[in-house]
């Protein structure tokens, strides 16, 4: 690929129309991860809404994407996200509003997010796909997310707490402190929530994504 190969990443809520207040809250979910995420060099430019309960942005390195989904799915709960990634061109300056900007990535990302929506890769859930120019890549990265998509959708409130407050303290102890609970109880809700399969997911997929972008 070529060095000036961005990824876009277009999220969605599911099922948004049965969410009262969603707009407060979505707003609220962006704010927090914007911050987070720019702070970490995760993203480019801060999220921004781009119709309805859509939001964008540009990853701020391509191989950082794992890291990037995995923070918004942890810090958007209890809202579920749909998530397409495009990786691509992107003509001109990589400047705010993110929503003014376009090319391949915006494109293909767009399809990959469409993609989720109509089910049309597999025939169990997803709520991950991506879209690039390497077919090859595409078929590998999609399935890996297909089946971290079948954990990810089994995850329960609690153990989304867990999961939240531990990337963010980083150790059991710092996480079961701030969450008033017993070190063995954020060491069991990190295992039912499938945290551990998440992070080699992440790593797996950022390996993968560096080796398609050389």
């Amino acid at each position: 690929m070529a060095v000036n190969t961005y990824a876009v990443l277009i999220a969605d809520v599911v099922e948004s129309s049965a969410k009262t207040g969603l707009r407060a809250l979505l707003g609220k979910k962006l704010a927090a991860a914007s911050e987070r995420h720019l702070r970490e060099k995760w993203i480019k430019l801060p999220y921004s809404v781009t119709a309805g309960d859509e939001f964008q942005t540009v990853a701020g390195r391509p191989q950082w994407i794992p890291e990037l989904i995995f923070g918004l799915r942890s810090l958007f709960q209890p809202l579920s996200l749909r998530i397409g990634i495009g990786f691509g061109s992107i003509p001109g300056r990589i400047e705010a509003p993110v929503n003014q900007l376009g090319g391949e990535a915006f494109q293909r990302a767009r399809a990959a997010i469409e993609s989720v929506k109509s089910s049309e890769r597999f025939k169990f859930e997803v709520l991950t796909a991506f879209d690039s120019r390497n077919e090859d890549f595409d078929t590998a990265i999609n399935l890996i997310y297909g089946l971290h998509d079948t954990l990810v959708l089994k995850i329960k409130k609690r153990q989304w707490e867990t999961i939240e407050a531990f990337q963010r303290w980083r150790t059991l102890e710092r996480t079961a402190r701030q969450l008033q609970l017993d070190i063995s109880t954020v060491s069991r809700n990190l295992k039912r929530g499938h945290y551990w399969q998440m992070a080699e997911t992440v790593k797996v997929a950022e390996a993968l994504i560096s080796r398609f972008l050389r």
